[in-house]
């Protein structure tokens, strides 16, 4: 499980978590004031916010799925590997039709911060190896 350092998963409350391999640490919070609520993820003093509903689609296309998946971590821009979280993340063919991301030039790096909140609220199991890290649908 990722290590929580505190918060309650609001703005004034984040909960600080890990990235997969445990090497960075990260803010998240939901706002659901946002159009769309969005899951907003705070690094150093880069912001970057997902929609909200990933939590939800993503843990339904896990499910479906039944087996282990590779993370595939790219920023926006950057090729993605088929078959992997992060293409499923900006791909056509998921629920709201490309990107997850709400923030241009910021729109990637799903894998990276989702999984881990995804992961403490319970919707996932996630590897935490150096590299080539996967998840599944609890």
């Amino acid at each position: 499980m990722t290590d929580v350092t505190y918060g309650s998963g609001t703005q004034d409350d984040p909960w600080i978590l890990k990235t997969p391999p445990l090497s960075s640490e990260f803010e998240v919070w939901k706002d659901e004031t946002l159009d769309p609520p969005a899951l907003v993820v705070q690094v150093g003093k880069t912001r970057l916010s997902y929609r909200l509903r990933a939590l939800e689609d993503a843990h339904a296309m896990l499910k479906a799925h039944g087996d282990w998946m590779p993370l595939g971590n790219a920023d926006e821009g950057k090729p993605t590997k088929e078959g992997t979280l992060e293409h499923w993340a900006r791909s056509e063919d998921n629920p709201v039709g490309g990107y997850y991301g709400l923030r241009k030039g910021y729109r990637g790096r799903f894998a990276n911060y989702v999984t881990p909140t995804m992961e403490l609220l319970g919707l996932v199991e996630l590897e935490h190896n150096a590299r080539n890290n996967r998840v599944r649908a609890i």
